[in-house]
């Protein structure tokens, strides 16, 4: 043992193996997280005994896929207490597609980390994940699902969520409204006063829109000055209170002017709103959201800073009362 004593030897293997041992007992668990598709790198835990992957609205892990069954595989925690070992066993359901595992269709298979599922056009890794594992794809789901300046949804997240919300309604027989709204006169906005004011802007028109919503209501960013919303369990005289009070606070709030890199001074914008109801209107929810955006070009011809449905009340929706949670 040249170059180093009996004693720094046995203190640096003692060393390596508390290590290993702490590296050993990580906290570590098991999660499915997607590959490809409207869920992209969201990680999903697998701490349940029973995990079943599907296409209805019941299963623990929704997959919104025509090639999907709505019972289509499950995930079963199997512990063994003479070894003190759990494995995560995945069994096809007899689903019409089947389960590829690495490429290969199985009808029952042990799970190993970094097994990659297929199910119908979704693709799913198997990992094991450390608390630091679990906080980056946490971290990398809201990157993607998320606009960086608002906060607020994706487009495609909002596409993702407004479909989940459609298939649900048609499930319970509920209903739900669409928002489709614009900064009028945003190109003025930054030709007065600059991007930096203008990108100020819509953060915090965004920071407004979340404000106003109810909890459980999705509200999202399009790209540039343009934003939506859908309005659960909302008819369309609830979906133009929930939009005026949007559209009012916006009108009254002083949104602050960016000089020199701080704020100085303040300006106000207006914004025009349209609105779409399900199943109303439509049960398609690209449709919904066209619709709504019809809605929102008719209130700019109208001469902007209003909101307009995309069909006329009838007396009797004019005359309903409300429900509680929306006066």
């Amino acid at each position: 043992m040249s170059g180093c004593t009996r004693a720094q030897f046995v203190l640096a293997t003692h060393l390596f193996f508390m290590a290993t041992k702490r590296r050993a007992k990580r906290d570590l668990r098991p999660a499915l997280v997607f590959l490809n598709g409207d869920l992209l790198a969201v990680p999903i835990p697998l701490e349940r005994e029973e995990v079943i992957l599907g296409r209805a609205l019941e299963a623990d892990v929704r997959i919104n896929d025509t090639k999907v069954s709505r019972q289509h595989a499950r995930i079963t925690t199997v512990r063994d207490e003479s070894t003190e070992t759990t494995s995560y066993v995945l069994t096809d359901l007899g689903s019409s597609n089947g389960v590829l595992l690495n490429g290969e269709r199985v009808e029952k298979e042990t799970l190993h980390n970094g097994d990659k599922l297929t199910i119908g056009k979704h693709i799913l890794r198997f990992e094991m994940l450390d608390e630091i594992d679990r906080e980056y794809q946490h971290q990398i789901w809201r990157l993607l699902a998320h606009d960086d300046l608002t906060g607020l949804l994706s487009s495609r997240s909002f596409f993702s969520e407004l479909r989940r919300e459609s298939a649900r309604a048609v499930q319970t027989a509920s209903t739900f409204c669409v928002l489709m709204m614009d900064i009028d006169y945003f190109k003025s906005v930054n030709d007065t006063y600059g991007h930096l004011t203008g990108s100020k802007t819509i953060e915090e028109i965004g920071l407004c829109i979340t404000k106003t919503l109810r909890t459980g209501d999705a509200a999202a960013r399009f790209g540039g000055e343009e934003f939506a919303a859908f309005l659960l369990d909302a008819e369309v005289p609830q979906a133009i209170i929930a939009a005026e009070r949007i559209r009012r606070t916006i009108e009254n709030q002083p949104f602050s002017v960016i000089k020199q890199g701080r704020a100085s001074g303040i300006h106000h914008v207006t914004m025009s709103i349209g609105i779409a109801s399900f199943p109303h209107d439509s049960t398609d929810p690209i449709e919904l959201v066209e619709m709504a955006d019809s809605a929102l070009y008719r209130a700019k011809r109208m001469g902007r800073n209003r909101t307009c449905a995309y069909r006329d009340l009838t007396e009797e929706e004019l005359n309903a009362p409300l429900p509680s949670r929306v006066r």
